[in-house]
């Protein structure tokens, strides 16, 4: 089956949302029993809460550039398409090493600064790859509705919208109400099933008038739609736009396009250590696979792919030869 088509001087994938440092842990599941906080969902959370977290956690954690849409958009970057990410961060050293970060990676960042300091996820990984996370988002929730401009979507062929903006509604509008109004599909991840369940009425609101791609995993999907049997879950989160997406894990996904359910199979990953990314990075092989017209299928296989791939580092940077083998599949 054929994917979309989009105008030729119109290619850019632009991302917008939170600019966040990840520290990474990895941790027992008697860490987060101690905690009394459920596996997977995001927290957020107060920068001292942070600071006592990491005094518990067995060794330092490992500091990398981070952010739902901000993995993305250097997924798409690393694959060769053109990429943009939109957000804020503070004036600061997390901040100048995210900015440097974005163009080693071939984003192009377009990043206000705030007074704010950057802002940072604990993610906690249990033995079971899963991640927990906890957020601080300082400088990001500054990023405020009047600095989202026609100039922010220049040349843009989807604009990517990570979850977490659903915390701040009127961002969330003001952000797919000036992409629709430059005529550019809109793509919302889903993020994590306590944004699902904190946003509901929300979402009902939004997606009909404003998202073409909706993406989810089970998990979303479900908080979401109430559903558990899968076909079920998949065809309600098509209801209202051109493409729906649902990830299960290890088993692969589901795609809803035109009418019709397309099973995408997962890429091998016999090392899988941390799921960190794996959402974002999906979301990056499919939304470039579409651009660069290639169809549902093979999108899907990149997405597949760059799952795969992060699922076998610890946080969301595929490393170099992982990149190689991602891209040895267009």
């Amino acid at each position: 089956m054929s994917g979309l088509s989009f105008q030729t001087d119109k290619q850019v994938i632009v991302c917008v949302g939170s600019a966040l440092v990840d520290m990474l842990a990895r941790e027992n599941d008697e860490f987060m029993q101690d905690l009394g906080v459920e596996k997977g969902g995001m927290n957020l959370v107060e920068s001292d809460y942070i600071d006592q977290l990491v005094e518990k956690t067995k060794e330092p954690p490992t500091i990398v550039p981070g952010g739902s849409a901000c993995n993305t958009a250097i997924g798409v970057g690393m694959m060769g398409g053109k990429a943009r990410f939109v957000g804020k961060l503070g004036e600061d050293s997390l901040g100048d090493m995210f900015h440097q970060d974005l163009k080693k990676n071939h984003v192009e960042p377009v990043l206000f600064p705030s007074d704010l300091p950057t802002g940072r996820v604990l993610s906690i990984i249990t033995p079971d790859a899963q991640r927990s996370m906890f957020t601080y988002l300082g400088a990001a929730a500054e990023l405020h509705p009047s600095e989202i401009t026609p100039d922010c979507f220049d040349q843009a062929a989807i604009v990517h919208v990570e979850g977490y903006l659903l915390f701040n509604r009127e961002l969330m509008l003001a952000t797919i109400k000036a992409a629709k109004a430059e005529g550019v599909r809109v793509s919302l991840d889903l993020a994590s099933f306590n944004v699902v369940e904190a946003s509901r009425d929300f979402l009902d609101q939004i997606i009909e008038d404003y998202i073409d791609i909706l993406i989810a995993n089970e998990d979303e999907a479900r908080a979401f739609t109430g559903e558990t049997d899968e076909a079920k879950a998949l065809s309600d989160l098509s209801r209202n736009v051109e493409i729906a997406v649902l990830k299960v894990g290890g088993r692969g996904s589901f795609v809803h396009y035109q009418g019709e359910q397309i099973r995408i199979e997962p890429m091998a990953c016999p090392h899988a250590v941390d799921s960190t990314g794996a959402g974002d990075l999906w979301a990056a092989g499919f939304l470039f696979g579409l651009v660069n017209g290639y169809s549902i299928q093979k999108s899907g296989e990149f997405a597949s792919a760059c799952g795969a791939e992060v699922c076998q580092v610890v946080g969301a940077n595929i490393p170099e030869d992982g990149w190689g083998r991602i891209r040895r599949l267009l």
